[in-house]
């Protein structure tokens, strides 16, 4: 800021920033990725919207995972695409699988790995899989990687270690802590920069120039990063002995995100107003899993542990207090 007039940067973002997250792919996952693919992006919303509108015609149909976050559909529709959600299987930990998609119209795939509400992941085994079987119908294939960075007993796998033709979304805002900032990117295949970016242009201009350059120094933020991953890891631990003790055992263990996604069938049919009642009596608040799964999310709730490991005791507390009063 002392530098530089804080004014419109390039488009595409600037140069420093796409070099500093191509070189984070060789870091992270040993892909050798090209700063010429890298699009810094208005957070992750603003990197679907870029997306969509490069990869879908209007009226194209979009198959997603069920639950998933609920923001895909409502972008989506917005842009006058369709939604087309998929259930997916408990015993597939909640992530699409090639069966899901079978007998499916569609001419793009997305999934979250991990994803939000279940911190679920797929491995390399499943992922690759997947996009095999999306690219070999000839529709695109965009992985949500959002998450990447908070994980716990395994690290994520980024669809860029499968295929080259694939469109990875990610964003500063949870391993980064930029909530706020507004500042994201996407990778893409060199063929779609060019359009990826006219479209940037006349969506966006360009990502909050001071939120590139704070984003700049946050890659390399790392004793920080790493001591916000011990708290979420030690709330992780919390929340799997301290959900099952209040009664929510029916929960799919996450690999990483800060969620943990409950059946809650056999105490509701009405997740919404199990929420409503849990803040009002018990002081916590959860998330309904309506929002997450139309279909099947009135028996579910989302649990977040993204706060302080005090507020998790204390929260793990109360709900155990409020399923012990309810009976």
């Amino acid at each position: 800021m002392e530098r530089d007039a804080l004014g419109y940067t390039v488009a595409l973002g600037i140069p420093e920033l796409r070099a500093r997250i191509a070189r984070l792919y060789g870091e992270w996952y040993d892909v050798d990725l090209n700063p010429n693919r890298v699009v810094v992006t208005p957070g992750s919303s603003g990197g679907f919207i870029l997306a969509f509108s490069a990869l879908f015609d209007a009226g194209d149909r979009v198959a997603l995972g069920a639950p998933g976050y609920p923001s895909y559909r409502q972008i989506l529709k917005a842009l006058d695409l369709r939604p087309v959600e998929v259930q997916t299987a408990a015993e597939n930990r909640y992530q699409l699988t090639p069966a899901d998609l079978a007998g499916i119209d569609y001419e793009g795939a997305m999934v979250a790995s991990p994803s939000n509400p279940t911190g679920t992941m797929l491995g390399k085994p499943e992922l690759s899989a997947l996009v095999e079987a999306v690219q070999a119908r000839g529709a695109a294939f965009l992985s949500d990687e959002i998450y990447h960075g908070i994980d716990y007993d395994k690290k994520p796998v980024t669809a860029l270690q499968v295929s080259d033709d694939v469109c990875v979304i990610n964003s500063f805002s949870k391993y980064f802590s930029m909530t706020g900032w507004r500042v994201g990117w996407l990778v893409v295949p060199e063929a779609q920069v060019r359009q990826v970016e006219r479209l940037a242009q006349n969506f966006f201009i360009c990502a909050p120039n001071a939120s590139q350059v704070a984003a700049l120094a946050a890659m390399d933020a790392t004793e920080e990063l790493q001591a916000n991953l011990a708290v979420y890891a030690k709330n992780r631990a919390l929340m799997m002995e301290g959900l099952p003790k209040a009664g929510f055992d029916r929960i799919a263990p996450p690999d990483g995100a800060f969620y943990v996604y409950a059946d809650v069938g056999h105490l509701t049919d009405d997740s919404r107003a199990f929420a409503a009642e849990i803040l009002e009596k018990a002081g916590v608040a959860v998330t309904p899993g309506l929002d997450f799964d139309p279909e099947r999310g009135a028996g579910t709730l989302r649990f977040s542990y993204a706060r302080g490991t005090a507020e998790i005791e204390e929260g793990l507390a109360r709900l155990k207090t409020f399923m012990e009063t309810r009976g």
